[in-house]
C-alpha cells in the first residue's frame, strides 16, 4: 500500500510517497515560495534521482499537481499512475478537544477543524489546503488528518489547565495542549522497542529539541505533561522563541517601548530564544563556532537553552515519579552532541553516566549512557511523516 503524506505550511509544502508494508520511502522533496516568485520543486526518489524545477506554483493546488506529476513522470517517477495511491496523510496541528486521535477526512471533521483555527491562525489554514487541494485532484481516495495535538489529550486537567478563571477555559477553551505529539509518539514507541522496555509499564521523557523544542513525560505509551502549551510559545527556550516568561513582562514592556500585544508576541516567537540572548543566530551550529570562538553572549544562550532543558526533566522525573529511559531527537537532539553532553552530565543525581564516545554519534539510533546507568539514556531520530504514513494505513484499513 502506497501513501502520500502531506505536510503543508502557508507557502511549502513537503511531501512523502510512502510503501507503508515495507515503510520504505519511494520519493520525497518540498514545493517552496507556493504563491511567491520563484516558486521551486526540489524531489528526490529511492533510486538516487534528484530534480530541482522551478515553476510557477500560484496556489497549494497546483504545487500538488506538480507532485503528482513528478510521481508519476516516465523519467524521474516512481509510480505508472496515480491509482496505485491507496490514500493521503496530513499533518494538522492544531486539533483543540474536538480530536485525541488521527481520523478520516470528512466534511465534519474539516468544519471542526476550522472552529480550531483560532488557536493556530497561521497553521491551520495553510495545512487545509493540502488536503482541499488531494481531494480536488484525486476525489476519490481516503484523506486522514493527523494531529500535532492529539498525543497530549491524554494529559490530565490537573496538568493542562492554566491558573486562571475557569471561565476561561470554559469559554474560550484557554488550557495547554501541546505540540509536536506526532513526533513524541513515535520516538516514544521507537524508545520501547529499542530499549526493550515493557510495553505496559515504562516511563519515558522525549526531549524533542531544536528551533522549536518541547519535552514531554510518557507513561505506558500516554502523554501525562509536556512543555509546550496553548501554543509553541510556552516552555523551553528555542531558536527564536522565548518559552516561558512572566506574563507582567508583556505589560512592562510596553510600557517602556510603546509596543502592542502584537508587537511583543511578535518578538517572543521571532526574536527571542538563543536568537535573542546570543545576538547571533538562532542556529545552534553557529552558537557552537561563535562559543569556542570565545563569544560570551552565545556560550551563555547554550547554557540557557540546556539550563531550561535540566529544568523540566527534573520536573518531569517528579511527575512520573522516576524514570527509565530519557530519550532525545529533534535537529539539536540528534546531532548537537555537545548540549546532550551539557545536559547528560547533570543527571548523575538520577544515577545517570554518560558515555562520552557513544554520545559522538549523530543522527542515529544510539544508547549514550553506559551499561552501568541507572537510567537509560538514548537518541532516536525522529520520523513524523512514518508516523503519520502508519495512521494512515490503519484507518484506510478499516475502511476495507
Amino acid at each position: 500500500m502506497l501513501v502520500l503524506v502531506i505536510n503543508c505550511g502557508s507557502s511549502s509544502l513537503k511531501f512523502q510517497l510512502v510503501n507503508v508494508e515495507s515503510e520504505d520511502v519511494l520519493a520525497s522533496g518540498i514545493c517552496d515560495r507556493i504563491g511567491l516568485e520563484g516558486s521551486v520543486l526540489r524531489y528526490k526518489n529511492n533510486k538516487g534521482i534528484k530534480e530541482e524545477r522551478k515553476d510557477p506554483m500560484p496556489d497549494h493546488s497546483q504545487a500538488i499537481r506538480y507532485v503528482l506529476d513528478t510521481l508519476i513522470d516516465k523519467t524521474i517517477g516512481v509510480i505508472q499512475s496515480l491509482d496505485e495511491i491507496a490514500g493521503s496523510g496530513h499533518r494538522f496541528v492544531h486539533g483543540g478537544e474536538h480530536f485525541k486521535h488521527s481520523v478520516l477526512i470528512t466534511d465534519d471533521v474539516i468544519r471542526r477543524f476550522i472552529e480550531c483555527s483560532p488557536l493556530a491562525p497561521l497553521h491551520n489554514p495553510a495545512n487545509l489546503m493540502g488536503a482541499e487541494a488531494c481531494k480536488e485532484l484525486m476525489p476519490d481516495k481516503p484523506m486522514v488528518a493527523v494531529f500535532d495535538t492529539a498525543f497530549h489529550q491524554t494529559m490530565p486537567p490537573k496538568a493542562f489547565l492554566y491558573g486562571v478563571p475557569y471561565e476561561w477555559y470554559e469559554n474560550h477553551k484557554v488550557r495547554r495542549y501541546g505540540f509536536h505529539g506526532t513526533s513524541h509518539k513515535y520516538v516514544s514507541q521507537r524508545a520501547v522497542e529499542f530499549l526493550g522496555l515493557d510495553p505496559k509499564n515504562h516511563k519515558l521523557i522525549v526531549c524533542h529539541l531544536g528551533n522549536g523544542s518541547s519535552i514531554s513525560a510518557i507513561k505506558n505509551g500516554k502523554s501525562c505533561d509536556t512543555s509546550m502549551g496553548m501554543t509553541p510559545l510556552e516552555g523551553l527556550i528555542m531558536g527564536t522563541r522565548s518559552g516561558d516568561i512572566d506574563p507582567g513582562v508583556l505589560e512592562y514592556m510596553a510600557e517602556k517601548e510603546g509596543y502592542t500585544i502584537k508587537d511583543i508576541v511578535g518578538i517572543l516567537n521571532k526574536k527571542s530564544g538563543v536568537l535573542g540572548i546570543s545576538k547571533l543566530s538562532s542556529d545552534f551550529r553557529d552558537l557552537l563556532d561563535a562559543d569556542l570562538s570565545g563569544n560570551d553572549f552565545a556560550r551563555l544562550a547554550r547554557q540557557a537553552f540546556a539550563y531550561r532543558v535540566l529544568k523540566y526533566v527534573g520536573a518531569y522525573c517528579a511527575v512520573l515519579n522516576g524514570v527509565d529511559a530519557i530519550c532525545f531527537c529533534g535537529g539539536v537532539g540528534e546531532n548537537a552532541k555537545y548540549i546532550r553532553g551539557m545536559i547528560v552530565d547533570h543527571f548523575k543525581f538520577l544515577g545517570v553516566t554518560l558515555d562520552k564516545e557513544a554520545n559522538n554519534a549523530c543522527g542515529q539510533e544510539v544508547i549514550i549512557s553506559t551499561p552501568e546507568s541507572s537510567v537509560k539514556v538514548c537518541v532516536i531520530p525522529t520520523n513524523e511523516e512514518i508516523m503519520i504514513a502508519r495512521d494512515t494505513k490503519n484507518i484506510i484499513m478499516q475502511l476495507t
